[in-house]
């Protein structure tokens, strides 16, 4: 009798445990500058999450490696559902670029959900002598290293993208990392870079107020936020490129933590505020069904990239 009920207090007692979670701060890490998408998005997911769990959500940049540091940081951290990531698109692509990860893009978190899917732009310079990507490949090819592109970091998906468009359009460019933030939209500005890849977050109101051109959009069909500017696939065919954002932590959450986690996850996305937001960066907000989804999900992205860079002949870092 004194046996069973031992047993039975050890089964509840986690269960009581984590039924007040959350009842600290949670923080949410991305891997990207202030003032790029990864941070507008952390910040608007943020704000919905504390509003459904009672707690702040306090974002933290944890930067470097195209995102690569803060990964490697989550993957290690307690699995206690206090240490969340926003992750992209990036970290699927990193799979591809880089020979070596400290961790496994797909086993070493518990995934919670996608939060939005979204294309990227090409945008130059309205001041570039490039109107459109005709231009940029014609120079490209009678001078090849000469037109250089900006990305958010080595193994970025902004990175992979100008990869897969040089293989696809058969141009070599000359890429300039940066370590995500606003460094590259200023230096395109200014004339230093010749043009970049780079979110609807980022480049829309610089289009909109004529100090960016966009040359086109990694969609196969045209988005609504930029209307007229033609998918990159009309100058370079089958060109498509789709990036996402989501939530994950580390591997081993409780399962009881896990439920409420994704529970406000998905109410947080249905809220019409924070969809708005969302949705006004560029990307259509796209809650996962389960954990198991995006895991799914994720784990077929990393496939992706892995064959483009293999059938592009692309060089691993």
């Amino acid at each position: 009798m004194i046996r069973r009920t031992l047993i039975s207090l050890a089964v509840a007692l986690p269960a009581l445990a984590y039924a007040a979670f959350p009842d600290k701060p949670i923080t949410l890490i991305q891997g990207f500058a202030a003032g790029g998408n990864a941070d507008v998005i952390a910040r608007i997911v943020a704000a919905g999450l504390a509003k459904e769990l009672g707690q702040p959500v306090v974002v933290e940049a944890k930067l470097g490696a195209g995102g690569n540091v803060a990964s490697g940081l989550v993957a290690k951290a307690p699995a206690d559902g206090y240490t969340l990531i926003l992750l992209t698109g990036g970290h699927a692509v990193s799979s591809a670029v880089y020979k070596k990860l400290p961790f496994d893009p797909v086993e070493d978190f518990d995934w919670l959900s996608v939060v939005s899917k979204f294309p990227f732009v090409i945008s130059v310079s309205s001041a570039s002598k490039f109107n459109n990507l005709r231009d940029v490949i014609a120079a490209a090819k009678v001078a090849p290293d000469t037109v250089s592109y900006s990305s958010v970091g080595i193994g970025s998906t902004q990175h992979l993208s100008g990869e897969l468009f040089q293989a696809m359009s058969g141009t070599k460019l000359i890429h300039v990392p940066y370590k995500g933030g606003a460094g590259p939209l200023q230096d395109v500005l200014g004339g230093r870079v010749d043009m970049m890849f780079d979110s609807v977050t980022v480049t829309r109101s610089q289009v909109e107020g004529g100090k960016l051109r966009a040359l086109g959009v990694t969609t196969m069909q045209s988005v609504p936020l930029l209307p007229g500017v033609a998918p990159v696939a009309d100058s370079v065919p089958g060109f498509e490129v789709t990036s996402w954002t989501g939530i994950a932590a580390p591997k081993g959450l409780p399962p009881a933590v896990a439920q409420r986690l994704f529970a406000a996850i998905v109410a947080a996305l249905s809220d019409p505020e924070t969809k708005r937001r969302l949705e006004a960066t560029g990307g259509a907000v796209t809650p996962s069904a389960s954990g198991v989804e995006m895991k799914s999900y994720v784990a077929n992205q990393v496939l992706k990239w892995k064959k483009v860079v293999t059938d592009s002949a692309i060089p691993q870092q």
